[in-house]
């Protein structure tokens, strides 16, 4: 007896995270400013890397980077114009709906996060992307 329920207790953890991975890889793609930037800057409309490049003060580069990351992500398409490609979100309306639920709770939590030794600024002082 005492083995089957040892064995439930070392279950539990796995029952508890089963199915989060989706969301977990979620916020993992919208964990770094420059994405964010992207996002924000493409919540406005369809731009080109250049545009992006330019709003944003980055290296062509690293821009294309993080739109790869995003599209691959499914945040983000793109569509040829010439021979330039315009990207877009894939789903404004509910990225919005997040990322304005994101700023909401950051009002309620204050610097709390932001201050968090494991993932707030200071943290990321040191991370290149």
């Amino acid at each position: 007896m005492a083995m089957k329920a040892e064995n439930t207790e070392a279950a539990a953890p796995r029952l508890e995270t089963s199915g989060l991975s989706p969301a977990a890889s979620l916020f993992h793609s919208l964990s770094d400013p420059t994405r964010l930037a992207i996002l924000r800057h493409l919540s406005l409309g369809e731009h080109r890397v250049v545009d992006l490049t330019e709003h944003l003060g980055l290296a062509q580069s690293t821009v294309s980077k993080h739109l790869a990351c995003l599209r691959d992500c499914g945040l983000i398409e793109s569509r040829p114009v010439g021979r330039a490609s315009l990207f877009s979100l894939t789903t404004r309306a509910e990225l919005l709906e997040l990322l304005g639920a994101a700023e909401r709770l950051l009002a309620l939590t204050g610097d709390a996060v932001d201050l968090c030794p494991t993932y707030g600024s200071a943290a990321r002082e040191g991370i290149k992307e």
